[in-house]
C-alpha cells in the first residue's frame, strides 16, 4: 500500500480537483483498490464523487476511534474507488490531536486501512498545524499543485519546509504546475522554469468536474485534462516505485 497527500498551505489550487481525479486514475488507469480520504470539512471530493456525508456517524468519531473507520466508507460510482467523506466535525482537527497528544494517531488510522487497499490518497485541508504534520507522517508522497503565480511559489516554499520538518524519513515531494494557460506570459516562464515539473491545464473539461460532478476521465475521456491527470498518476505510480 501507498499514501499519497495531496497538499498545498494556499486554497483555491485545485487540490481537491487534482485529489479526485489522480484517485480515480489510481483506480481505472491501474486496477487499484483506492481509497480517497476527504480531510477538508468542506468535503469537496464527495462533491466532486456525488456523495453526500452519512448524518448518522461524523467524520470526527474516526479520529475518536468511537467508530472504525471502515464504517464510514462509501462505495462511489467508480469500480476499485471509494471514499471516505469529511463534515464539519472535522473543522478543529487539529485542535483533537492536540488533546489526543498522540503524533501517530494518523499513521495507525492509516495502517488500519492497508490492508483493504493498495493506494490511500489524502485531500488535506490548506493548513499548517498538527492535522498536516500527522498527514505528511503518514504519507509516501506528497503532491503540490502549484498555479503559475509568485504567491503559489511562496506557499510551496511553505509546504517544503512543513514537509522537510517532519524528520529525516520525510516523504519526497512532486509540485505540479495547475491551471496552466501557455497563452499567459506568466505561465509560460513558470513552465520554462520548472521544466520537469508535471503540468495540468487550465481546461474547460477539467471545470466540468463540479457541474458534472464526475472525475474528468468519467465523462471527457479524450480531453487535454484527463490526459494530462493520466500522465501525472503514470509519474506518480513511477515515483513511488523508485522509493
Amino acid at each position: 500500500m501507498a499514501s499519497i497527500a495531496i497538499y498545498s498551505v494556499k486554497g483555491g489550487v485545485g487540490k481537491t480537483t487534482f485529489a479526485t481525479n489522480l484517485a480515480w486514475c489510481a483506480a481505472h488507469n491501474s486496477s487499484r483498490a483506492t481509497l480517497l480520504w476527504d480531510l477538508d470539512p468542506a468535503n469537496g471530493s464527495g462533491f466532486l464523487l456525488g456523495i453526500d456525508p452519512k448524518k448518522k456517524r461524523s467524520a470526527q468519531s474516526v479520529f475518536e476511534r468511537t467508530h472504525a473507520a471502515q464504517k464510514l466508507v462509501r462505495r462511489t460510482d467508480y469500480e476499485n474507488l471509494d471514499l471516505l467523506p469529511a463534515d464539519e466535525s472535522i473543522r478543529t482537527l487539529d485542535r483533537q490531536f492536540d488533546r489526543i497528544g498522540k503524533r501517530k494517531r494518523f499513521v495507525k488510522l492509516v495502517e488500519g486501512l492497508a490492508k483493504d487497499y493498495d493506494r490511500i490518497l489524502f485531500d488535506c485541508p490548506p493548513v499548517l498545524n498538527e492535522t498536516s504534520a500527522q498527514v505528511i507522517r503518514a504519507s509516501d508522497l506528497v503532491i503540490v499543485p502549484l498555479p503559475p503565480s509568485p504567491l503559489s511559489s511562496r506557499a510551496f516554499d511553505l509546504v517544503v519546509e512543513e514537509v522537510r520538518g517532519s524528520g529525516k524519513g520525510h516523504p519526497p515531494i512532486l509540485p505540479v504546475l495547475s491551471m496552466v494557460d501557455m497563452r499567459r506570459t506568466l505561465h509560460r516562464e513558470a513552465r520554462e522554469a520548472n521544466p520537469k515539473w508535471p503540468v495540468v491545464p487550465q481546461a474547460s473539461a477539467i471545470e466540468q468536474c463540479a457541474v458534472e460532478r464526475k472525475p474528468v476521465g468519467a465523462f471527457a475521456p479524450r480531453s487535454p485534462g484527463a490526459r494530462a491527470f493520466a500522465q501525472l498518476w503514470t509519474a506518480i505510480e513511477r515515483k513511488l516505485a523508485k522509493a
